[in-house]
């Protein structure tokens, strides 16, 4: 596959190291298609604008007052490792740095990689300054097999506090202060400091036909959701995106999918197009929400892990995803639309469903659904390797993704 056609994505991904850098790079990409930053919602709302806060960022396309909303939500995290606080530790002739592992990280993926260090620093005046280090600062070395002989046998043991805490030099350092030379403030007053894995992403595979880079869960679909939205036309509907943060940890924050972001910004809408409460809420029941978040592709050496007539393959389209329980929205009305917009523009799209003894994880769909009373319909670009600091996907599915969310917006 041309690397042009996808080059768009993997630039997003090279960019973009914490949730913070994911809402820049999206402000970036809405600034050149002419979209407005809004800082205060008393404000008149622009036909086309935006809203950002911290890793969260919601933008709209304004449609009339007689049209319905088509949302398209997605999640700005992946699950990684972020320093504490205080976390110089000088031990046995190297320094380390003191972790907290945030999300369900696929612990093993995460050793022997170099690792660079991003995120934000707060100064004294309360102001934010992002900074990303893309060098190779820090690293995990797994223990050498003749001191683990066990290993092939039992399999790798990892003790979550004591075993991933990485090391970033021979001599004494102090976090402190390389966080004001790599960022410039000199007064800081609190940071976020995130480590990822520096290797660029890439196209993978004889055929260039596979994608491979940390943080695909899920910024291959916030690049989706900021290309449909830009792309699209004026149209009766309004269309809105909303990237949260924080999913990985259960969406409680104000940042998150059950804060307020989404839903003020909604409100604002519906008060500036002059409708009463209870059209308002009409309008909410007419409504979509598209949230997106990968699926888990059928893994070629792991088959009897999925269930075999809901198992998605690579690169032959998104998949909606499919739950009674409620992990994921979808409803058989749901799934009669979204499956009714692809059939009309000849976009593949497959189905996901776990297996009883393997439960799914959850997304923002179930949530937005309940803080709004709007319904959802949970679709995810298949992959394999989910939370892993290395994860790979097929590369015509995220262009799928595009041109599905496009559909869906102009439905």
């Amino acid at each position: 596959m041309p690397e042009t056609l996808i080059s768009g994505l993997l630039n997003w991904l090279n960019q973009s190291p914490t949730p913070f850098h994911v809402v820049q790079t999206a402000v970036t990409s809405l600034d050149t298609a002419g979209f407005v930053h809004v800082s205060e919602l008393g404000d008149e709302m622009p036909a086309l604008g935006y809203l950002a806060h911290d890793g969260c960022i919601v933008a709209w396309r304004l449609g009339s007052p007689k049209g319905a909303l088509r949302i398209i939500g997605a999640h700005t995290d992946s699950p990684n490792l972020r320093v504490l606080p205080q976390p110089d530790i000088y031990q046995l002739g190297l320094s380390q740095l003191a972790i907290e592992i945030y999300g369900g990280v696929l612990l093993n993926s995460w050793l022997d990689r170099d690792l660079g260090i991003a995120g934000r620093v707060i100064d004294s005046n309360g102001a934010s300054h992002l900074y990303s280090a893309p060098q190779a600062l820090a690293r995990i070395p797994q223990l050498a097999i003749h001191l683990d002989r066990e290993i092939g046998d039992k399999g790798l043991h990892l003790d979550r506090h004591q075993h991933m805490t990485p090391v970033w030099g021979s001599s004494k350092q102090t976090f402190i202060d390389w966080i004001r030379r790599v960022s410039g403030v000199t007064d800081v007053a609190a940071f976020d400091a995130h480590l990822f894995d520096i290797t660029p992403a890439s196209l993978l595979g004889i055929d260039e036909s596979l994608l491979a880079s940390g943080r695909l869960d899920n910024q291959a679909s916030c690049w989706s959701a900021v290309e449909a939205l830009r792309s699209a036309s004026d149209s009766e509907h309004t269309s809105i995106l909303v990237l949260n943060d924080h999913e990985e940890v259960g969406s409680n924050s104000s940042t998150g999918a059950a804060g307020p972001m989404l839903s003020r910004v909604v409100s604002r809408i519906a008060t500036q197009h002059g409708l009463r409460e209870g059209q308002h809420f009409d309008r909410l029941a007419s409504s979509w929400c598209l949230s997106a978040d990968n699926a888990h592709a059928i893994h070629p050496n792991y088959p009897e892990r999925h269930e075999p007539r809901h198992a998605p393959l690579i690169n032959n389209g998104p998949a909606v995803k499919v739950n009674g329980n409620q992990r994921y929205a979808t409803s058989a009305r749901g799934l009669a639309h979204i499956r009714s917009i692809a059939q009309s523009h000849n976009i593949p799209l497959q189905t996901f469903a776990s297996r009883n003894n393997v439960p799914c994880g959850s997304t923002i769909g179930p949530i937005t659904a309940t803080q709004l009373g709007i319904e959802a319909i949970d679709i995810g670009i298949p992959q394999l390797s989910m939370h892993s600091a290395r994860e790979m996907c097929g590369a015509n599915d995220p262009l799928h993704m595009v041109s599905l969310m496009s559909a869906f917006l102009q439905r």
